[in-house]
């Protein structure tokens, strides 16, 4: 099975995309004004207790205080005569551990989603390509979906066994072992121990400095994450489209990771690397509710606050036996499309899923079964209930971010949120790609663009370094003008 990772990298937006024998399972996209949030570490101030809830807010200085419950609270305990920390229980009264006007230290475990602030927690942790590192834990654990005991066992005591080695530089702590670091040998991990003690570390003077409410860490831009979390043995290569972004990879990799460093490969290509593999049409394609399968059949995919739901339906398939058979067939279609399309949108929450019914008891213990294999490659947790009494399935999917929906998509204002339109600022970088696609082919003297009013404000509020930028690159000038009959997502290149 061939794997790749795609880098598009630019000044305002970068975007990972995971390609899996030539088809895209999933994508990531990191703007430079709207940074995600997990894993970075905050003083804040807690601003508000609720005992009702068990819960607090804390203002991290983002523009939503963040929440964290009490199960999400580190607290002390005793044992065999020694202080350690634990987790609070949850049914403890939070106002043990907060106060309003209290200075804290919390890492995000979940981006702002829609209306609601950063989910937090007091257990923090610092990541490396195999380990996570719990400063404030004594535990050795392994990542779930490692499930062979053996290698569980073996990793546990590489672990225990690297950790020893500098007990005497650092004080404890514990780890996690990732999922990544299945098969991964002791030379290979050897390298994480000192570099996650070390992080952690340096970050003690700027705890101590720090004032409420403000950044400890950050964690890594978008393009060097996808060293640390994405890559596997199976990822052939990675493919970055910026020359210095592929220096900076290559440097980090050889410093954190040797093994992949021969992986890493710039992309000097005219045609843009989105283009040449098909993402672009295949990230279209994930904005709209509709799926089309091979087969003829589809799936339409409904995304609430609540949770999301997905039906499926045999559309033009007629089969070639009986209904039966016609069913049992499109549902099996349906249910390793339905695995792509949750890692692909990142949907995440509650699941529903419609399949179409099925008679045969063994024909859904087949469809179960095939959408369960499918998920096994999901980097995030997921869980089946099974089929309930009205013949849906009932799933969850762990939520850290916005789905790609919410990142690229406002709610649209025409429709009062019943569809979505593209952001202003995603027409803009549109814009920007398309008008480098033209400079590249055609040599016109200069650009106009024709596009709605909203798309001009953003460009003119905030985006007026980035078209300077871009003359500059092309050599070309640029002009826009309000199309007063355009929508949001309407625009037109004029080659002058």
């Amino acid at each position: 099975m061939s794997e790749e990772i795609l880098v598009n990298f630019g000044p305002t937006e970068t975007r990972a995309a995971l390609v899996e024998n030539g088809v895209l399972q999933e994508v990531y996209v990191e703007r430079a004004r709207n940074k995600g949030f997990v894993g970075n570490i905050y003083k804040g101030k807690v601003v508000r207790v609720l005992p009702g809830m068990q819960a607090g807010f804390v203002d991290i200085g983002q523009e939503r205080a963040g929440f964290i419950h009490v199960g999400d609270i580190a607290a002390m305990r005793e044992d065999d005569g020694e202080l350690r920390m634990g987790t609070a229980s949850s049914d403890a009264d939070i106002r043990q551990y907060l106060r309003e006007g209290q200075e804290i230290l919390v890492q995000v475990t979940k981006d702002p989603i829609s209306s609601k602030g950063a989910r937090l927690t007091t257990h923090l942790s610092v990541s490396a390509r195999y380990l996570v590192y719990m400063p404030n834990s004594e535990h050795i654990g392994i990542s779930n979906r490692i499930e062979d005991e053996d290698e569980r066992a073996r990793l546990k005591a590489i672990v225990e066994k690297l950790a020893a080695e500098h007990s005497e530089q650092y004080k404890g702590g514990g780890f996690i072992v990732r999922t990544v670091a299945e098969g991964a040998t002791e030379e290979e991990m050897r390298a994480d121990i000192p570099f996650v003690f070390r992080l952690w570390h340096d970050l003690a003077d700027t705890i101590k400095a720090a004032k409420a409410p403000d950044i400890i860490y950050e964690d890594l831009p978008l393009y060097m994450r996808t060293i640390r979390d994405l890559m596997r043995p199976n990822i052939e290569r990675v493919r970055i489209d910026s020359r210095e972004s592929f220096a900076r990879m290559e440097k980090f990799a050889e410093h954190y990771a040797p093994e992949i460093g021969g992986r890493i490969e710039h992309y000097p290509g005219e045609r843009p690397l989105f283009d040449l593999y098909g993402v672009e049409d295949e990230i279209q394609k994930a904005l709209d509710k509709k799926v089309v399968l091979k087969s003829g059949g589809y799936l339409i995919v409904e995304q609430t606050e609540a949770m999301n739901t997905i039906d499926v339906n045999t559309g033009a398939f007629v089969g070639h036996r009986n209904l039966e058979e016609t069913i049992f067939k499109t549902n099996l279609e349906a249910a390793a499309a339905i695995a792509r399309q949750l890692r692909l949108r990142n949907l995440g929450g509650i699941i529903i899923i419609d399949f179409i019914d099925m008679k045969d008891a063994e024909h859904q213990r087949q469809v179960l079964r095939t959408l369960e294999k499918c998920l096994e490659k999901d980097r995030s947790k997921t869980s089946i209930t099974g089929v309930s009494e009205l013949g849906l399935v009932e799933m969850t999917r762990k939520r850290t971010r916005e789905s790609l929906g919410q990142v690229l998509c406002d709610t649209c204002p025409v429709c009062d949120g019943r569809g979505k339109l593209k952001s202003a600022v995603t027409i803009c970088y549109e814009i920007f790609r398309e008008i480098l696609r033209e400079a590249r082919t055609y040599e016109n003297e200069r650009f106009l663009v024709l596009v709605s009013q909203a798309v001009i404000d953003h460009i003119l509020d905030q985006e007026s370094d980035s078209v300077a930028d871009l003359e500059a690159f092309i050599g070309r000038p640029i002009q826009f003008q309000v199309e007063t009959l355009y929508n949001q997502e309407q625009y037109d290149i004029i080659l002058v």
